[in-house]
């Protein structure tokens, strides 16, 4: 079962689009929780109309978003976890692609995409660049931050990301409710403390950047959560010109070539997942 669960408040604007991009995945074994804030606009009535397909919901006050997160996923059961936010939106093969990696690569204890992509206000894609490999050694030099430029690999978004519940408990079973913004980044440090994180070479889910948003009107504290969350968990971003170096080796680097690379230790490579037309099955790359 995936246990998928989104915070809301006051999202009446978008909260439709998010709902009937999880409900609508055909995902029979899913368990879909919603967590109102208590909102004063149209959200509750939205939530009502759909309250047939959801396995629990609640509108009441709470300390935030991560503290929602928290509650609704104390209620839940599934063995494969995530979130979406109530501006954001699934892919419509989101669902069914993760469970099929969880499925047939039981080593994947929590995954992302390596094509995060952007809704415009109206709710259309409007960006798709590619990001990653993802690794620990990168993680925890700095190389996810959000804000460094050219010398990142990229943010890992949140909308894509998934993870086993064992992986979950292990990492302490709750969000850091004291966070504001960067909530996400912090529970990624303690995830790759404790295993590999795999990405799909496909798009799984969608940001919604728009002025109004949270993490759109406040960039800079996200920034700082986020960094002070890798300090905190051990990591030190490396300086411009040694990030520069390493991601400018992976770029230029023939594919055939980033074996030896990783093995010289100039390059971290990263756990790709692909999918093989002819047998039907997810396999594992390193690139």
């Amino acid at each position: 079962m995936i246990s998928i669960v989104t915070p809301s408040f006051n999202q009446g604007r978008f909260i439709e689009e998010t709902i009937v991009s999880v409900v609508g995945q055909g995902c029979l074994d899913l368990e879909y929780i919603v967590i109102d804030g208590g909102s004063d606009d149209e959200t509750l009535d939205i939530i009502k109309k759909y309250e047939d397909r959801l396995a629990w919901w609640v509108s009441e006050p709470d300390g935030g978003q991560y503290d929602a997160l928290n509650k609704g996923f104390a209620k839940s059961t599934g063995e494969i976890m995530g979130w979406l936010n109530s501006d954001d939106k699934y892919t419509p093969w989101t669902l069914s692609v993760a469970a099929e990696i969880f499925r047939q690569l039981p080593e994947v204890e929590w995954l992302t995409s390596m094509y995060p992509l952007v809704w415009d206000e109206k709710g259309r894609a409007v960006r798709c660049a590619p990001r990653g490999p993802f690794n620990g050694d990168d993680f925890f030099k700095g190389d996810n931050l959000p804000g460094m430029g050219r010398q990142a690999t990229g943010w890992i978004q949140q909308e894509a990301t998934f993870w086993r519940r064992s992986l979950w408990e292990r990492a302490g079973g709750s969000l850091d409710a004291s966070m504001s913004y960067a909530g996400d980044f912090e529970l990624w440090a303690r995830f790759f403390k404790l295993g590999v994180l795999y990405a799909a070479d496909v798009p799984l889910g969608g940001f919604r950047r728009y002025g109004a948003q949270k993490t759109g009107t406040a960039p800079d504290k996200y920034k700082q959560e986020a960094l002070q969350a890798l300090l905190r968990h051990g990591g030190k971003p490396r300086g411009q010109p040694a990030a520069a170096i390493a991601h400018g080796c992976k770029r230029i680097c023939p594919n055939r070539l980033k074996p030896l690379m990783s093995e010289l230790h100039l390059i971290t490579l990263g756990k790709v997942c692909v999918f093989d037309t002819d047998s039907g099955r997810w396999g594992v790359v390193e690139r």
